[in-house]
């Protein structure tokens, strides 16, 4: 059964609004060499949508640094499925499924293949409850912002999910990784 991994930037309150952080060089190697052992992404529309068409660009008219052209390339080659009941097509590489995130998930796990990144702040509850994340890489940044997304709203969980801790990574900003596995 394949692995499935979720990969997210939050602040030290919590929060997981992109817009705050600064990742730098250093921070899109490290999302980069987690993708290494990926071979599907899955999204929720929200994710999605502010990922693409953006790291595409970058990636065809290789229009970052190194590191976030490195960082497009690998996401863009990955395939990918969406979550949603909206989206009316998507890009390259790329499924929409209209529901049933966790019983999708589920059969996507079964199939072989690699590692599968789940790429959604709004799906983590359910598949956490159906336990079907593997495990966490989150990156937490040094800042406080008090707004924005939160990795998990109250409430969102009906029991503690309990992780190990099996790597930790110290960015030259203050951020720090963090890799976790399911217990």
């Amino acid at each position: 059964m394949r692995t499935v991994t979720f990969a997210m930037n939050i602040s030290l309150d919590g929060y997981c609004d992109h817009t705050v952080f600064n990742p730098g060089e250093s921070i899109h190697d490290y999302f980069t060499q987690t993708m290494d052992d990926v071979d599907l992404l899955f999204f929720g529309r929200v994710m999605y949508e502010l990922m693409f068409p953006y790291w595409s660009d970058v990636a065809a008219n290789q229009s970052g640094t190194a590191d976030e052209i490195r960082f497009a390339e690998k996401l863009t080659s990955i395939d990918k499925v969406v979550v949603s009941k909206s989206l009316q097509s998507a890009g390259n590489n790329t499924r929409i499924i209209r529901g049933n995130p966790s019983g999708e998930l589920l059969k996507l796990k079964q199939q072989p293949g690699k590692k599968i990144s789940v790429d959604s702040v709004s799906l983590l509850p359910e598949l956490m409850a159906a336990g079907l994340i593997d495990e966490f890489h989150l990156v937490v940044h040094p800042v406080i912002v008090g707004r924005g997304r939160r990795l998990l709203d109250q409430g969102s969980l009906d029991e503690n999910l309990n992780l190990k801790l099996v790597d930790t990574l110290v960015f030259k900003s203050g951020a720090v990784a963090l890799h976790y596995l399911k217990q």
